[in-house]
């Protein structure tokens, strides 16, 4: 499937020059490919949550206005913008309506569909081999199966073949680290002003970090329309009841509803002579 799906036209800026709760349901389905220095991945997304702008969504990080922080939310329609979350993750969003509107949709859950192997690698903590080159590297598990080649020890390739396929992109987090997207990330375009000519079946395992965008979103295989759910969004505690998530129904990549919870301070979070609270 992954084939025809990367050889679709990649979605204009105008596409996401909408309101994030439009485009959101459509970005179901959709493929974002990311190419670095080590190779390119690509997932269809599955499951995704919108953001609204300043003053309208208490949950969004623009709710107050304009930040260092989420300055790339205020900027053109199209671009990722990246964030550092929880001390250890990053989380992927793509940049909705005209500038200084400060709106975006966080992608929540996705298929990896091309680049199988450097997900997994990337997911277990592993480097992409040497030999794999700047290309998207050996899809020999892209099927499912467990793939073969010499492995031995604790090697990269052992401990990334322990996590399964459907969990590679399957959390914001997981899909962040599969595409290889971090802090340096943060403002990249995803939109092809050019085309998409390395993002071909043919040429996306020479592509590498050759684009100068080294992102895009292609248009996929959207779902049926009966086929797209929507529900509160994830573990927020503000505005918790918008319907701003939305998912592919029983597709087995999309992460599982969590309410927020309010964190409890434990034992060892008190300090030196105080008791817990209960």
């Amino acid at each position: 499937m992954g084939g025809g799906l990367l050889t679709t036209a990649p979605l204009p800026r105008s596409f996401f020059d909408r309101p994030s709760h439009e485009v959101a349901p459509d970005l179901l389905g959709r493929v974002l490919v990311h190419a670095g220095a080590d190779g390119a991945v690509a997932v269809r997304l599955t499951e995704v949550e919108a953001y609204g702008g300043p003053g309208e969504d208490p949950a969004a990080h623009t709710y107050r206005g304009r930040t260092p922080r989420n300055a790339v939310m205020f900027g053109p329609p199209g671009h990722l913008y990246v964030y550092f979350t929880y001390g250890m993750h990053f989380c992927a969003n793509l940049v909705c309506l005209p500038e200084d509107h400060g709106s975006a949709v966080l992608l929540r859950a996705g298929e990896i569909v091309a680049g199988h192997d450097l997900a997994r690698l990337r997911r277990s903590g592993g480097a992409a081999p040497a030999a794999a080159g700047p290309g998207i590297g050996s899809d020999s598990e892209a099927g499912g199966g467990r793939g073969g080649g010499a492995e031995s020890g604790g090697s990269p390739a052992r401990a990334a073949r322990r996590v399964a396929d459907r969990d590679l992109a399957r959390g914001p987090a997981r899909l962040a680290t599969a595409l290889g997207l971090a802090r340096e990330h943060n403002g990249i375009d995803a939109v092809a002003a050019e085309g998409p000519p390395a993002f071909t079946a043919e040429t996306l395992h020479a592509a590498g970090g050759a684009w100068s965008a080294g992102a895009a979103v292609l248009a996929g295989s959207p779902p049926e329309p009966h086929l797209i759910r929507s529900g509160p969004r994830t573990g927020i505690s503000s505005a918790k009841e918008t319907p701003w998530r939305f998912w592919i129904d029983g597709d087995p990549t999309v992460s599982p509803y969590r309410p927020h919870a309010p964190r409890r301070r434990s034992a060892a979070a008190t300090s030196v002579g105080e008791a817990p609270r209960s």
